[in-house]
C-alpha cells in the first residue's frame, strides 16, 4: 500500500512539473478543432444524429432531462446552478462542468472517472439522479421505438441498428464540434497586440507570476496535453486551513477518492478548463463561489497560499475574460416524432 501511494504521489508530481514546464512556455491559441479518435471519426451525419440525441429529453426515464438541460449550449455549456437538477427534481452532488471545449480534455467529469467523451455520454443516462434509466437497454429500446431515428443511425453508421455505443459515439461526435476559438487572447497570440487591453496584459503576466499557470496551462488552460484517459489532477485545497475552507465547503467533497478509493486521491479533482470561465458562474466543483473575482481570490489562497490585492484581482479577472471565445451558432434540432403515441407508453 505504501508503495502504491508513493507511486501515485510521484505521478502527481510529474504531472505538476509538466504543467509548470508548459506554463513557462508561451500561451497557446486554441485549435480550430480537436482530433477525433480513430474508433469514432467525425462525419456530418454522425454530428447531426448526435445533436438530435443531445437535445432529446427522451433519453431520460421520464422525458424531463436532456444532455442540454445540464450542459446548455445556448449559453456557457453548463446550467448556472450550484448543483444540477436531474429527473424528478433531484439535485446532483456537483456543479455541471462546461461542455464547450471538453473535447480537449483527456478525461471527463470533475473526478476524471470517464476516459473519453464517449464514456462520459453513457454515464448520466443510467445515473438515478441525472437521467434515471434502469440500464442502457432501456434507453436503446425507447430509441428503437422512435422510427425517425433509424434512418439517422443508418446515415451515421451505415446500419440502422441502434446500440448504446453508437448513441454515445454520435453524442461525442457532436460535442467535438463545440469549440470556441478566436478569443481576444487567441488573436493576441496570433499577432494582434491590440486584442488585449492594458489590464488584460497585466493580468496575463500576473497569471504567470502568481503561479496560476502551473496547473492552468496548455491551449485549454486545463493542464498539459495528455493521452486520452490520463487525467491532470490537483488537490483542492492544496493549502488547507484558510477561512475559505468552511465558507465554501472546500473539504467536504473527497473528489477522485470516490472513484479510486486510494488515499492519495482524496480531494483530487481534474483541473478544469478556464476557456469561457467568465460565463460559467458559479464556480468550483460544488458551485459554491458566486463570482469570478471571488474565485480568483479563493484559488490564490487555497492553491498557492497567496493573498492578492484588489489590483491583481481586477487584472487577473480581466485576463480570464479574454479567454471567452467565439461560439459556433447553435440551432435547436427537429427531433424525430412518435405520431399518434407517446414514447413512454408502458
Amino acid at each position: 500500500m505504501k508503495r502504491r501511494r508513493m507511486g501515485s504521489g510521484i505521478r502527481r508530481l510529474g504531472l505538476l512539473l509538466l504543467g509548470i514546464v508548459a506554463g513557462a512556455q508561451a500561451f497557446e491559441p486554441l485549435p480550430e478543432k480537436p482530433i477525433a479518435p480513430a474508433t469514432n471519426p467525425t462525419t456530418p451525419a454522425k454530428v447531426a444524429l448526435g445533436k438530435a440525441l443531445y437535445f432529446d429529453p427522451r433519453l431520460s426515464v421520464d422525458g424531463s432531462v436532456s444532455c442540454n438541460s445540464c450542459h446548455n449550449v445556448m449559453g456557457g455549456g453548463e446550467d448556472g446552478r450550484s448543483f444540477s437538477m436531474g429527473v424528478r427534481g433531484q439535485l446532483g452532488g456537483r456543479s455541471s462542468p462546461t461542455v464547450w471545449n471538453a473535447a480537449f480534455l483527456s478525461v471527463q467529469f470533475w473526478d476524471g472517472r470517464a476516459p473519453s467523451l464517449e464514456e462520459q455520454a453513457k454515464g448520466p443516462m443510467i445515473n438515478p439522479v441525472e437521467m434515471g434509466n434502469p440500464d442502457h437497454a432501456a434507453v436503446v429500446k425507447r430509441l428503437q421505438g422512435i422510427e425517425g431515428y433509424k434512418p439517422l443511425f443508418k446515415q451515421a453508421f451505415n446500419a440502422p441498428q441502434i446500440t448504446i455505443d453508437r448513441v454515445a459515439q454520435a453524442i461525442a461526435a457532436y460535442e467535438r464540434t463545440l469549440i470556441t476559438p478566436d478569443s481576444s487572447l487567441d488573436r493576441y497570440l496570433k499577432g494582434d497586440k491590440k486584442a488585449l487591453n492594458e489590464s488584460q496584459v497585466r493580468g496575463m503576466q500576473a497569471f504567470q507570476d502568481v503561479g496560476c499557470v502551473a496547473c492552468h496551462s496548455g491551449a485549454a488552460f486545463a493542464g498539459p496535453a495528455l493521452p486520452e484517459g490520463q487525467g491532470f489532477y490537483q488537490k483542492l485545497p492544496t493549502f488547507p486551513g484558510s477561512a475559505y475552507d468552511a465558507k465554501y465547503r472546500l473539504t467536504e467533497d473527497t473528489g477522485r477518492f470516490q472513484v479510486t478509493h486510494q488515499e492519495a486521491d482524496r480531494h483530487m479533482f481534474r483541473v478544469p478548463t478556464l476557456r469561457n470561465v467568465a460565463l460559467t458562474a458559479p464556480y468550483f466543483h460544488n458551485g459554491s463561489v458566486p463570482t469570478l473575482e471571488e474565485a480568483v481570490r479563493v484559488m490564490a489562497k487555497a492553491q498557492l497560499n497567496k493573498e492578492l490585492d484588489d489590483g491583481q484581482v481586477l487584472d487577473l479577472t480581466a485576463f480570464l475574460g479574454a479567454l471567452t471565445g467565439t461560439f459556433p451558432r447553435q440551432e435547436m434540432p427537429q427531433l424525430p416524432p412518435t405520431p399518434g403515441r407517446t414514447a413512454f407508453a408502458p
